[in-house]
């Protein structure tokens, strides 16, 4: 496609248009026969679509110079996608394998940290360089320095390839109000001094890249929340294929699934899990959004949780707080999709499933 024909519906204001026309013909997904239609799924479901575009726009638009990148923090708790987790710090960056890059911080206290870059391999975004948290070297006041080159370099390197793309650096939370985020900043450290001005051709590709990744992204995550119902109230391991295209962390093991409880009903999952580095159980919205975390328990982690006994550890997934287990409040739910993390996992985990009457489980009333 010539750049004359971008210019041609810049000027004319069809690349808007068309842009438009992308977005609305991804309401449909929203209204699958399979998806859930009451009233808060519904409006979230809209709202899910919101997020979706402002989150490609900045992508789009605003992060995708290699020469200059900027880490674009995303998804986060008012722009949700993948089923986020309220546990995880999430920053990407457009990179090319064409140049070399300076990343410099202070390492914080975050338990997990890794960073990683990909590239476009047989359709998917495949892995072309890591460098995890535990093998970086940190200086005595805290700080660090990593080289992002083809070649490699002493000290702190992370791979880039011919193919590279994409920078994404993974931070796990085990408590936030406690734990200090990595502070990371990026810089080319041979390209050009000063950024072109935006064309007509880069607007035009970055609005149909946006209303690309909208579409596809709403529409991947429907089939998923629709395969999660042929199981409901189970978790799944999901094809790691999938996982792969994802852009999913290899260090960790996934298992979504679908919950359907009712006003009056509590879903109990027994949990005994492995010996891990880290593991986080989150309820989200059909659309694998998580639920408000801002305002609700939705999520249990390995420091978070309380354990029985034996080691083990139950979520109770209800309307209201039952009093017993690890309880998952529903936020005005009926349905939606859950997903337990575990990190560099020895063993799979050994789950159970109950599916029993709210009032069971609540103890007698002060006298």
């Amino acid at each position: 496609m010539s750049p004359d024909d971008a210019l041609t519906r810049v000027m004319s204001g069809r690349a808007w248009e068309l842009f438009c026309d992308r977005l609305k013909s991804a309401g449909q997904t929203i209204l699958r026969p399979e998806a859930p239609a009451s009233e808060i799924d519904r409006a979230e479901g809209l709202r899910y679509l919101g997020r979706l575009t402002r989150i490609a726009l900045e992508m789009a638009l605003e992060h995708t110079d290699p020469d200059f990148p900027q880490f674009l923090n995303a998804p986060h708790a008012t722009a949700k996608v993948g089923a986020d987790s309220p546990d995880i710090r999430y920053l990407s960056t457009a990179i090319t394998g064409a140049r070399e890059y300076r990343l410099w911080g202070t390492r914080g206290t975050v338990p997990y940290l890794s960073f990683s870059t990909k590239g476009p391999s047989d359709g998917v975004m495949a892995s072309t360089g890591k460098l995890d948290g535990k093998d970086l070297i940190v200086n005595s006041d805290g700080t660090f320095e990593i080289g992002l080159s083809r070649q490699p370099r002493p000290g702190n390197w992370l791979p880039l390839a011919a193919n590279s793309t994409l920078l994404l650096v993974r931070q796990v939370f085990l408590d936030r109000s406690r734990e200090l985020h990595a502070d990371v900043n990026i810089e080319c450290v041979d390209g050009p001094a000063t950024p072109k001005p935006l064309s007509a051709k880069r607007l035009d590709w970055g609005l149909k890249a946006a209303a690309t990744f909208m579409t596809s992204k709403a529409r991947i995550y429907a089939d998923w929340a629709q395969s999660f119902q042929a199981r409901p109230n189970t978790l799944q391991a999901l094809d790691a294929e999938l996982l792969r295209a994802d852009g999913s962390d290899p260090n960790t093991s996934y298992l979504h699934g679908y919950w359907a409880v009712a006003a009056d009903e509590a879903l109990m999952i027994e949990a005994r899990l492995p010996d891990c580095e880290l593991w986080s159980f989150q309820l989200n919205n059909y659309w694998l959004e998580s639920l408000d975390y801002r305002y609700f328990p939705v999520g249990v982690n390995k420091r978070t949780a309380r354990y029985g006994p034996d080691g083990s550890v139950t979520f109770v997934i209800a309307a209201s707080d039952p009093g017993a287990g690890n309880y998952l409040d529903t936020a005005g739910h009926r349905c939606g999709t859950m997903l337990l993390r575990v990190a560099r996992p020895q063993q799979p985990p050994s789950l159970q499933y109950r599916l029993v009457k709210l009032a069971t489980l609540k103890g007698p009333k002060p006298v």
